[in-house]
C-alpha cells in the first residue's frame, strides 16, 4: 500500500511548470534561443501584454507570450485554413478595433497567427498556425511557394502587357513578375488567373497599377497546396492528416 502524499507534494503537482522565456520562444519554432535573447533585449517580446527585457524571466504554458505582437505557443501545433472575406485584416489584433482574421476563429484557436498577409480588400485562402518553423519556411523566398489568384480588373490587357508581367515590371522595391497570367473567359468582366511566388506587399495590385489598370477584386484561390474550395466565406477548417503529411515532406525538401 502506497503511503499518503505530503501537502507539499500535492502543492508541487498543482504548480504549473516554468520555462525560461528564450526556451519557450525557441520551442515555438520562432528562432534559436540566442536569437530569442536578442528579441527580448530589443523589447520585441511581451508576456501578458507587458514588454519584457529581462533574459531570466520564466513563463508557464498558460501565459500569453507575444513576439512582435504575434501570439505564440510552444504547446500543441494547430493548422487552420480560413477563407478570408473583404474588410478583414490579417493581424492578431488591431488598435482601431477593426475585424481581424482571429475574430473568425473560435476561442480555442485564437492563439494562432496568419502565415503572411492578404490586404484588407483581398479575399481567399489563408493559413493560420502556431508553428513558427513552418511559417518561416512557407514565407522564405527560396522556397518559392506557389500562390494562385483570380483578379477582376478595370480593362482588358493586351498580349504584350501580359507578356511584360511575366518578364517583369520594375516597381519601387525592385523587379516583380508573375509566373503565369491567363485571361479567364468566365463572364463579361475582365478576369485573369495569376500564379506568383513573390510575397511582396500588394504586389499584384501594384503591378496592374503600373500599366494603368486597377484591380477591382482579388481572390486567392490557392496557397502552397491549400485551396479555399469547400470553405465558406468567413469560415475555416483544420488541415487533414494527408495535408499535414504533405507539410512534413515540404519541410524536409531543400530548394
Amino acid at each position: 500500500m502506497k503511503g499518503s502524499r505530503t501537502e507539499s507534494e500535492k502543492n508541487s503537482e498543482m504548480e504549473p511548470e516554468l520555462h525560461r522565456l528564450n526556451k519557450y520562444i525557441a520551442n515555438a519554432g520562432i528562432c534559436s534561443r540566442r536569437k530569442a535573447d536578442e528579441l527580448i533585449a530589443e523589447g520585441r517580446v511581451k508576456v501578458n501584454n507587458r514588454v519584457i527585457r529581462d533574459l531570466g524571466v520564466k513563463v508557464t504554458l498558460e501565459d500569453k507570450v507575444q513576439v512582435d505582437n504575434n501570439l505564440i505557443s510552444s504547446g500543441t501545433r494547430f493548422y487552420v485554413l480560413v477563407n478570408k472575406p473583404r474588410n478583414v485584416i490579417c493581424t492578431t489584433s488591431d488598435e482601431n478595433d477593426r475585424k481581424t482574421v482571429i475574430d473568425l476563429l473560435p476561442e480555442r484557436l485564437k492563439h494562432l497567427y496568419p502565415v503572411g498577409r492578404l490586404d484588407r480588400n483581398t479575399t481567399g485562402v489563408l493559413l493560420l498556425t502556431n508553428d513558427g518553423t513552418l511559417t518561416q519556411n512557407l514565407l522564405h523566398p527560396t522556397k518559392k511557394v506557389k500562390k494562385v489568384y483570380k483578379a477582376k480588373v478595370a480593362r482588358q490587357l493586351t498580349q504584350e502587357e501580359m507578356n511584360d508581367m511575366v518578364k517583369g515590371v520594375e516597381l519601387e522595391d525592385g523587379l516583380c513578375k508573375f509566373d503565369k497570367i491567363v485571361e479567364l473567359n468566365e463572364d463579361e468582366s475582365f478576369r485573369y488567373g495569376i500564379e506568383i511566388h513573390s510575397g511582396k506587399n500588394r504586389v499584384i495590385r501594384r503591378m496592374f497599377e503600373s500599366i494603368g489598370s486597377e484591380v477591382l477584386k482579388l481572390d486567392r484561390v490557392l496557397f502552397h497546396t491549400f485551396e479555399k474550395r469547400g470553405i465558406q466565406k468567413g469560415g475555416f477548417r483544420e488541415l487533414t492528416g494527408n495535408e499535414l503529411k504533405g507539410l512534413e515532406v515540404f519541410l524536409r525538401t531543400k530548394k
